[in-house]
Order: C-alpha cells, then sequence, then structure tokens
C-alpha cells in the first residue's frame, strides 16, 4: 500500500498532466495551482487527521520551500536572460543582419534555408532561443518574401534549429537553467552542482551539426509548403469572397449616422476596413466619421451576407477587385500586415471582441490563421491562442505601435526609427560579458545575468519600463509553481519509488538501455506538455536511478535536460513550435512527419554521445 504523501503527489502530477495537455487555463495558472496545492497539504492533512480520517498528517513542503521558485536562482536567471535578449533586440542589429542575409542568398531557397539554421541556432546559444525565434521570426518570413520562397519551408527550420541551439550553452534555454538547479539541489552532495555555462557545447555543437544536415536534406524533402510564395496577402489568406467595397446611397438609412453606431446596431457580421471620400482613404479609427451619401467603404465580409445588407442599408456593389495594393493607398505604407499572439500575451484566452481589438490598437482584423485553419467570418468570439495569425489592416503609425507591443509579434520586418543602433557593441559587449563572467566561475550566472540586466538600463540600452515588458512573466510564475514539486517528489519517496520500478529493469535493460528510455519518456513527455514541468518531473527519478545503478548521475539527468529541450513532434512541445503555427500555416501532423525522424535521429545521437562526453559510470 502506499503512502498517503504519495498518493497526494502521484494525483498532484496526475491532475497537472492533464491541466497541461488540455489547457483549460494557461499552464503558469497550473503551475501556481500546484504549488497551492502542495502548500495546503499540510494544513489539509492536519484537518482530516484530527477527524479520524487519516492516521497522521504529512507536509509535503514548508512554506519556504514552497516559495522557494520566486527566489530560484533559475527563475532569477531566466528573468534576467529575457532582459538581456530585449537589449540585443532594441538595437536593431538582427534587421541588420536581415537585409545583409537577403543579399547573399538572393531568392535561392536552398542558401535561405542554410542562413536561417546557421543563424538562429549559434544566436540561440547565446540568448534565450525562445526569443530568439520572436527575434528572428520576421527576418525570415521577409527573406522568403523577397526570394518567393514559401515561407513554410523555412519557419519550422527556424523553431528546430533554435532547439539545437539552446542545447550549446547553459543559458540557451530556460530548460537548462531549470536543470541545472535542480540538479544542484537534489544531486547527491558529493556531486551537486550547477551546470557549467558550456558544459553543454560538445554534445550540443553535435547536435546542431547532425540536426542541421537533417534539416537542409531530408527535413527539406518533408518540410511541406503549406503557404504559397508570399505575393498578395489578401489571395494567402483567401480573402477574395470575404472583402468588396460599397459605395453608401443617398436613400440610405446610415447617412448621418456615425460609424461605430452603425456597426454597433447592426447584426450583421461586417467589419468597415477603410472610407474613400472625396479622393481621400481614411483607416481606423473610424468610429466617429459620420456617414455621408457617396461614401465608399471597403468591407469583410461573406457573400450572403453582403446581399441581404446591400438591400436593408441601402449600398451599392462596387465591382473592382479589394487586394493588397487597394488597401495600401491610404498611405503608400504598409498598412496589411500579420500578426501573431506571442507567448504570454494579455489576448491570450481572449477574444477580439473582449480585447476591443479593433478600439484598442485602432486596427481592423480581416482573417485569423490557426495551422491550416482559416476563420474570415464570425471571428469577433474565437478565443485567442498563442501563435494565432491575424491579417491586420491599419494606418503605419498603428503597425509601428503593433510592432512595439509585447503581446503580438508583426510577422514582418517595420521599418522602425526608435532602434538603438548607436548602443549595439554596448548590448552585445554587456552579454558577452556576462557569459564569459559566468563561464570562468568568476561569479554564478545567476549574478552574472543581473549584473547585466542592470547595465542594459545603466548604459541606455534599454529604458526602465521596458525591463518589465521584455519578461515574459508566464514562464517566470510557471518555473516558480514547478520548482516545488520537484522536491515534494524527492521528500515524499514519490522519486523513489518510480526509481526502484524502473531499476527492476535493470535485469533485462542495460544501463546505456535505460539512459535511453529516460531520453525518449522525456522527449514524448515534453512533445505534450511543458517542457519545464517535464525536466522538474523526469529529473529527481533520474537521479534516483543513477543512484541505486551506482552510474554517474550528471549523466542520466543531462538525457533528461537534452531530451526536454528538442520537442519536434507537436506544435504544443515547445512554445517556439507553437511561434511559427500559425506563420506557416502548418497542421498537427506537419510536426510528426517532419519531428519524429529528427526525434529518432537525436535519442540515438544523444543516448551515443552522453557517456563519451559525461561518462556513465562513476
Amino acid at each position: 500500500m502506499f503512502a498517503p504523501e504519495i498518493l497526494f503527489v502521484f494525483a498532484v502530477i496526475l491532475a497537472a498532466l492533464v491541466l497541461f495537455v488540455t489547457e483549460p487555463v494557461p499552464v503558469d495558472i497550473t503551475a501556481i495551482g500546484v504549488l497551492v496545492a502542495l502548500l495546503l497539504s499540510g494544513p489539509v492533512t492536519t484537518a482530516l487527521a484530527d477527524v479520524g480520517v487519516l492516521a497522521e498528517s504529512f507536509a509535503l513542503v514548508s512554506v519556504e520551500q514552497g516559495l522557494s521558485g520566486f527566489a530560484n536562482p533559475a527563475t532569477l536567471t531566466v528573468l534576467a536572460m529575457f532582459i538581456l535578449s530585449e537589449g540585443i533586440r532594441m538595437t536593431g542589429i538582427v534587421q541588420r543582419l536581415g537585409s545583409f542575409i537577403a543579399r547573399i542568398t538572393k531568392g535561392d531557397e536552398t542558401k535561405q534555408l542554410g542562413a536561417t539554421i546557421g543563424v538562429v541556432g549559434p544566436v540561440s546559444g547565446l540568448i534565450n532561443n525562445t526569443a530568439a525565434v520572436a527575434i528572428l521570426l520576421p527576418m525570415v518570413i521577409d527573406l522568403a518574401e523577397r526570394g518567393k520562397t514559401s515561407p513554410s519551408k523555412l519557419l519550422l527550420p527556424l523553431s528546430y534549429a533554435s532547439m539545437f541551439g539552446g542545447t550549446l550553452t547553459l543559458i540557451g534555454t530556460s530548460t537548462n537553467i531549470l536543470a541545472s538547479d535542480l540538479y544542484a539541489t537534489l544531486a547527491p552532495a558529493a556531486v551537486a552542482r550547477p551546470f557549467r555555462m558550456f558544459e553543454f557545447l560538445p554534445l550540443g555543437a553535435v547536435l546542431l551539426i547532425v540536426g542541421s544536415l537533417y534539416l537542409l536534406t531530408i527535413g527539406r524533402w518533408l518540410t511541406p509548403a503549406r503557404i504559397p510564395p508570399r505575393g498578395d496577402l489578401t489571395e494567402e489568406f483567401r480573402m477574395a469572397e470575404y472583402l468588396t467595397e460599397v459605395v453608401v446611397r443617398e436613400d440610405s438609412p446610415l447617412v448621418g449616422q456615425r460609424v461605430e453606431a452603425a456597426l454597433s446596431e447592426t447584426e450583421f457580421d461586417i467589419d468597415l476596413v477603410q472610407l474613400v471620400r472625396d479622393n481621400r482613404t481614411f483607416l481606423e479609427p473610424l468610429g466617429q466619421k459620420e456617414i455621408q451619401a457617396g461614401d465608399l467603404f471597403a468591407v469583410r465580409t461573406d457573400r450572403a451576407t453582403l446581399v441581404e445588407l446591400l438591400d436593408v442599408e441601402g449600398l451599392d456593389l462596387v465591382p473592382d477587385v479589394v487586394d493588397e495594393a487597394e488597401l495600401e493607398t491610404a498611405e503608400e505604407a504598409q498598412n496589411l500586415v500579420e500578426v501573431v499572439v506571442a507567448p504570454g500575451s494579455s489576448l491570450v484566452g481572449e477574444s477580439l471582441a473582449s480585447a476591443s481589438f479593433r478600439q484598442r490598437y485602432d486596427a481592423t482584423v480581416l482573417a485569423l490563421r490557426r495551422g491550416g485553419e482559416l476563420f474570415r467570418q464570425r471571428m469577433d468570439h474565437v478565443p485567442l491562442r498563442v501563435g494565432d495569425t491575424l491579417l491586420v489592416q491599419a494606418s503605419e503609425a498603428s503597425v509601428e505601435r503593433l510592432d512595439a507591443n509585447r503581446n503580438l509579434i508583426v510577422a514582418q520586418t517595420i521599418e522602425r526609427h526608435d532602434y538603438r543602433e548607436s548602443k549595439t557593441p554596448v548590448a552585445v559587449g554587456i552579454v558577452a560579458l556576462a557569459i564569459g563572467l559566468a563561464a570562468v566561475d568568476a561569479v554564478p550566472i545567476v549574478v552574472s545575468a543581473l549584473a547585466g540586466a542592470l547595465a542594459m538600463v545603466v548604459t541606455g540600452c534599454l529604458k526602465p519600463g521596458e525591463v518589465y515588458e521584455a519578461v515574459e512573466w508566464d514562464v517566470i510564475f510557471l518555473l516558480a509553481g514547478v520548482i516545488p514539486l520537484g522536491i515534494a517528489m524527492q521528500t515524499s519517496g514519490a522519486a523513489g519509488l518510480i526509481a526502484n520500478a524502473i531499476v527492476a529493469s535493470a535485469d533485462v535493460l542495460s544501463p546505456l538501455a535505460l539512459l535511453g528510455a529516460f531520453y525518449v519518456v522525456t522527449a514524448l513527455l515534453t512533445n505534450v506538455i511543458s517542457n519545464n514541468a517535464s525536466v522538474v518531473l523526469m529529473i529527481p527519478v533520474a537521479l534516483q536511478v543513477a543512484a541505486t545503478l551506482g552510474a554517474n548521475p550528471l549523466a542520466f539527468a543531462m538525457a533528461v535536460t537534452f531530451a526536454a529541450s528538442t520537442a519536434f513532434m507537436t506544435p504544443v512541445g515547445y512554445q517556439t513550435n507553437l511561434f511559427v503555427y500559425g506563420p506557416g500555416g502548418y497542421r498537427f501532423t506537419d510536426y510528426v512527419r517532419v519531428g519524429a525522424p529528427l526525434q529518432a535521429i537525436f535519442a540515438v545521437v544523444t543516448t551515443l554521445g552522453i557517456p563519451v562526453v559525461f561518462g556513465l559510470g562513476l
């Protein structure tokens, strides 16, 4: 019979896994729920013991242990790395790099693919790989557009290569930083220590080379071209039947009404996209404009609604084709753009209506793409998810504001004038110094990273307010919430119980085979839940198995860490996969088709490489 505390831990893990997979609430909220459940274990079981339901009470974690995730070096290091990444982004160095790459690739898809992998891999080892993809996404889409290449052929490799790059250094991904802290906390005292900055590099470099060769050969053949080479965005989103122009007749009941009143009173699914009056074109905000006879409106609606609308509202159809050029006549600028919902965005779970998107951003959403699925009508009440791509019509000023907004990623390079180009050497120097100090063990990584974040502000690379906007707070709360779960697994005996069951198979499986099994199980787990959560669940068990076998605990911890950093088979397995899901127009099965062979190759290479680099025996 299992002890009550072990049953409680298993119940918490099972509930967390279900919530992580189904996501009725964001994963960071689930993590905080895990934390609260662990903290309440003491008071609740004490009350149950007092009434005779339990023989004795138990507390899985103390208050100090439960809240330790918020002050944990891993949490603070990840927080600081977001700030350092933002300091690099605000110099505009990536945009300049994109222009250079576009010049040397000259529309050759092989060169574009090679350049994408060659840039994001090393960059992801120097700054957080999720931040690297967010920064490079517009550049890669622009690269595809200039070379008349399908963006689908470049975006999935962008995500995968960022994962390869994340395995190069300790700071390449939050997973590495978290695993380092767990190893220092939970490993046997004789070997417990944080991972060194470049401890990952020998095996990570092999994985980067192997993965890059795969993407340039087999992966290139398997990666589908879901979106045609970019020409007209209205064609890409198949808007021909949903965009049209209407003119207001003299007898229209809309004459004299304000646009916002006309829209709020109608039951039709329609958006007024732009207004042409007296040879002048107006974009959002249109709400306060009074409708006049002869006004020409570009509208988004379906054909059935349009027919009814013409009758009821006194409008005449204009037979002209509404395309991207037509929608960019107002300012002869970039008025039609794709916008991706970013991880940690306040828009996740909201709809366009509940978020008051049109009013908040002075922008009209013409269509929504989620993977290969397109929404071009009844979009206002669709709950938004990370990776959703919105086709947005807005003024040049509004597009620049969207580009500066942390909730969204504009999927094209925007000509902005607020990049601090003169600060490029300073920002790069700060990141290099932070990495260098940690690499030579002059100071712990959390100290050098926090010092670097402070230096970004002191030197003017970042403004104080931008520091808070740079942090993906959902990741911080996720880490703070799940770290105590690893402690609870260890103290309750749950990790030891699972480890004993695994070790019982040692008569059949060799230590090398068990090492490979940990990689495969962690990789599969990471493909359906958070990578950080899978590390917290698997490292305590891996360390227990290593201790029981008398094997090198670092080898088993590294198997878990590398597996959790490389989740290729689902869009939900890693944040970077979600980033490219909408802009690439991918289907869920595309990740399995391209990612499963790569996952199998990495399982073999990692399992064979770990004993060589780290040693399997003590």
